[in-house]
């Protein structure tokens, strides 16, 4: 079991940066694949960013690619999303997910996920 909170959210001028937070509680939380969904109002919830277990191999939205980087801290059970050089564009309800999958491909992989935090980019 995974307890997932995210914190760091909310308004910032575009061009500005953001780092997200996410928490988990939980025994092993280093075992766990861990990744950043990312959904807008009315429209579908995409991956934003993941990063496997040990923090050195990652993946990145062709969108957030050059300008997010997500990192994880495993001695203080936390997974971070630095997001610079923000656009409207990047607006939308961020949430943390974990993955029981070694190698998580799709999202339904995923079976740990954080209540989730605003991000409102304006211009």
């Amino acid at each position: 079991q995974v307890q997932l909170v995210e914190s760091g959210g909310g308004l910032v001028q575009a061009g500005g940066s953001l780092r997200l937070s996410c928490a988990a509680s939980g025994r092993t939380f280093s075992n766990y694949p861990m990744a950043w969904f990312r959904q807008a109002p009315g429209k579908e919830r995409t991956v934003v960013a993941t990063v496997n277990r040990s923090g050195d191999r990652t993946y990145y939205a062709d969108s957030v690619k050059g300008r997010f980087t997500i990192s994880r801290d495993n001695a203080k059970n936390t997974v971070f999303l630095q997001m610079n050089s923000l656009k409207t564009e990047d607006t939308a309800v961020y949430r943390c997910a974990a993955s029981t999958y070694l190698v998580p491909k799709v999202e339904s992989q995923y079976g740990y996920w954080g209540p989730g935090t605003q991000v409102i980019v304006s211009s």
